[in-house]
């Protein structure tokens, strides 16, 4: 199957509607699928966008990674890891930072507010001038919690998976750094998928690693990362293929997923092997 065949797949799945893309290492589009300038609600695929806002405010020196953020003994590397102890979605504290792989809209809220006071410019902003702006991400917003309230196209995040892939705005040392497990062996539920022993985590990007059942592909590379959103959205780079895929839908996450992505992303990866 050709990657355009492979990429056309989601016409099967039941949604109003849904585009994609994959795009190579150097930006080369690969392939497209798709009304790739629609509008879509991201949910938590908005995360990793707030993430990499939250890295170069890093790198310009506004906030550490080591800096106490959010709970007693939290910081902003347990923020960007899930593992500050607060719980899913209440500013309350459930566990002890970096015991156990909490899964938090609450964290990256709190994620959002440290680094507008750190920066004086409110998150939604700082967003738009530290990472949408360079990229040329103009159908891109983040109006309300850097959680999970971004919306953007397809078009705009190739455009963001291509940086992942060659960093601009960041240092390459800061990105793999983003792309390592943090506070590795930590146990915790895998949001869909129920609980993963590890959980792994990088900075804002979650690691496929040995994780099963998972919503990538069998045959997707341990060291895949990305994530997915409540929405019906996902994105993953896969640094051993050498290329990363993006996939947007309008209907809400649920068993037509977890049915759907794992062979949509093996047919990609098998076009692209060929």
């Amino acid at each position: 199957m050709s990657l355009q065949n492979s990429l056309a797949l989601i016409e099967n799945w039941p949604v109003p509607t849904a585009a994609a893309a994959v795009v190579r290492a150097d930006g080369v589009v690969l392939g497209t699928h798709g009304p790739v300038t629609h509008r879509f609600p991201l949910a938590s695929v908005t995360k990793p966008l707030a993430a990499y806002a939250a890295l170069v405010a890093y790198e310009e020196g506004a906030i550490e990674l080591d800096e106490p953020a959010g709970p007693p003994g939290s910081t902003v590397r347990h923020l960007l890891a899930h593992t500050s102890g607060l719980a899913f979605d209440e500013h309350r504290v459930t566990s002890v930072p970096g015991e156990r792989r909490l899964y938090s809209n609450a964290g990256f809220e709190v994620l959002g507010d440290h680094v507008a006071k750190a920066t004086d410019i409110p998150f939604g902003e700082y967003l738009r001038q530290a990472v949408l702006e360079p990229l040329g991400m103009t159908r891109t917003s983040l109006d309300g919690s850097p959680a999970k309230d971004g919306v953007s196209t397809v078009a705009d995040l190739v455009r963001f998976v291509a940086e992942v892939q060659a960093p601009r705005l960041l240092d390459p040392r800061t990105v793999a750094e983003a792309m390592t497990v943090q506070y590795p062996g930590t146990k915790g539920v895998l949001p869909g998928f129920g609980h993963q022993s590890p959980n792994d985590w990088g900075l804002g990007f979650e690691i496929r690693d040995s994780k099963s059942p998972h919503w990538t592909g069998g045959s997707s590379s341990p060291r895949t990362f990305g994530h997915f959103g409540q929405s019906g959205t996902f994105l993953w780079v896969d640094p051993v293929a050498g290329a990363a895929c993006v996939a947007l839908a309008d209907r809400a996450f649920g068993p037509w997923a977890v049915e759907s992505w794992p062979p949509f992303t093996d047919a990609v990866l098998t076009a692209l092997r060929g």
